[in-house]
């Protein structure tokens, strides 16, 4: 998602030029609506691994009426002068203009995806204190926290397709660059604090060469190279909206996201939007630790949740808080800071043979770009074969069987969570549990939720209308029909199919960029 460039002090610097803050207005240029897609797609792609998270299903999972649709009389309809005026009253140093595009972007956050992003506001409790705190600090706007909820939705662990990290998206080379510790350990990109301390420090340089806050959000998305491009070949404008159509295509969508997203944070009451009360202590302090520390040892002595201590801390990729050579930071809830003091010997020193082994201490944690081994659990662990049906994920398979979901995508050699009908899944179980776990590939779904104490479907069963006629799953000559998921989205089911294009899918199911594709709905593919 993000192309930016390195070495933008190198480029030729284009001379800043005054430029006036025009009042908000409705502008009249008739801006394609295919210009914002790119951007939709990847907020799409940011809420559904946002959901994905621990904290936000356990979250959700008490709460059976998240996913219901509320009636369309619950939606707010508002004309185009209430939008200009709403916004036109936000105190902002970044101008707010409003047009086509930014009225679809507040339709996609108020209106189609209402659930997910009352998800984000209730996220934006926890960290935009932070933003708060960090961007004043730098003396930038405040309202600059929102470009968050473009880049990655609030979701810490979010990773683009071009390989950006983070809460703000940064690229390997880019974070280096501010700063960053990237290894195998750890992953300052997901650090909240420190990689806003290098967001905030990037879009300063950024202001230094633009004097125009647009322009460093779109110089943040895609680089300060093309946007130096878009202003010569305007002729040297330095309005955004006149450089507009010499931007990247992904960019032309990225100002109007971001406008739109500022007017949600603002105005979500008046779309009867309310924050999703989410497990994140929003009283938490920080420890610097001098020692190599386990989060395990913490999350033992201090009886803190495991996977609480790992949503509050997303950068240390294997738990292991390397400090032995530098400190580094663990953040905790409130109450846990001065328990953590007390007991600090004991918590450096607890299972400290266990946590860090010598074996384990000399193994590379795997990286995203390298393969999976093909390493088998220990003897005493049997190989079962399941065979995914409609309406299965990856993450209720975990939970029927028992094991981890990084697990089950390692023996299975996946790299996200996309699966298939009929696809065949290795799971390996303890040997004297195997009768236990053997008949699960023949129960049915409720069957299989009872084992574990649910009963809540994951999804409602299709209607006949969205349904094809005359399709059966599987294969028929050269098609195959694919019954979407909870959390698909054309572009990743296109992915799966070598040679076939999300525009392909739409034209052979007669869909538009408008239309939404719901689970349980089945896609004619044609095979190439």
């Amino acid at each position: 998602m993000r192309m930016k460039n390195l070495f933008f002090a190198l480029l030729f610097f284009v001379p800043a030029m005054e430029i006036f803050a025009s009042p908000v207005q409705q502008d009249t240029i008739n801006y394609s609506l295919d210009d914002s897609m790119m951007v939709e797609l990847n907020f799409d792609a940011n809420l559904d691994s946002l959901l994905n998270l621990y904290y936000i299903n356990q979250a959700l999972a008490s709460d059976p009426e998240f996913w219901t649709t509320e009636p369309d009389s619950t939606i707010p309809d508002f004309p185009d002068s209430v939008f200009i005026s709403r916004l036109a009253a936000i105190p902002s140093a970044v101008e707010l203009s409003y047009n086509s595009l930014v009225r679809r972007y507040i339709e996609v956050y108020a209106n189609k995806r209402r659930s997910q992003v009352e998800v984000m506001l209730g996220l934006s409790q926890y960290y935009f204190p932070i933003f708060d705190d960090i961007l004043d600090y730098y003396g930038l706007p405040v309202e600059l926290k929102y470009l968050s909820i473009i880049e990655s939705a609030l979701n810490p662990r979010a990773y683009s397709r071009a390989r950006a990290v983070g809460l703000w998206q940064f690229m390997y080379g880019t974070g280096k660059l501010y700063g960053l510790s990237i290894n195998s350990l750890v992953d300052e990109r997901r650090d909240p604090i420190k990689s806003t301390h290098a967001a905030a420090r990037f879009m300063k340089s950024l202001y230094g060469v633009y004097k125009d806050w647009t322009l460093v959000i779109a110089a943040y998305n895609c680089g300060p190279g093309n946007v130096n491009k878009a202003i010569k070949r305007s002729g040297g404008k330095r309005n955004y909206w006149d450089i507009y159509y010499y931007l990247p295509r992904e960019t032309r969508g990225y100002i109007p996201a971001y406008i739109a997203a500022t007017y949600v944070m603002n105005y979500y009451k008046e779309h009867n939007l309310k924050p999703y009360p989410i497990q994140l202590p929003l009283a938490n302090d920080t420890i610097m630790v001098t020692q190599n520390l386990h989060l395990g040892q913490v999350s033992e002595v201090l009886g803190i949740p495991l996977q609480l201590l790992r949503d509050m801390n997303p950068q240390y990729r294997t738990d292991v808080i390397p400090a032995r050579d530098k400190p580094y930071s663990l953040r905790l809830p409130m109450e846990q800071t001065f328990r953590f003091i007390e007991k600090e010997n004991l918590v450096y020193h607890y299972k400290d043979s266990v946590f860090f082994n010598p074996e384990k201490i000399t193994i590379t944690p795997t990286s995203s770009d390298s393969k999976y081994r093909d390493d088998p659990p220990p003897e005493n662990y049997a190989k079962l074969v399941y065979t995914v049906k409609s309406g299965d994920n990856l993450g209720f398979i975990a939970e029927w069987y028992h094991v981890r979901l990084s697990d089950l995508k390692y023996w299975n050699n996946l790299r996200n969570n996309t699966i298939r009908a009929g696809q065949k899944l290795t799971v390996y179980v303890p040997k004297n549990k195997v009768g236990k776990y053997e008949g699960l590939n023949k129960m049915s779904f409720a069957e299989k939720q009872n084992t574990i104490g649910k009963t809540a479907s994951p999804v409602s069963s299709p209607s006949k209308t969205s349904q094809l006629p005359n399709q059966k799953e599987g294969y028929s000559d050269n098609y195959v029909y694919y019954t979407v998921k909870q959390g698909d989205t054309l572009w990743e089911i296109a992915r799966d199919y070598p040679g076939v294009s999300e525009s392909d899918i739409m034209k052979l199911n007669n869909l538009n960029y408008a239309d939404k594709i719901q689970p349980g709905q089945k896609l004619k593919i044609r095979m190439k």
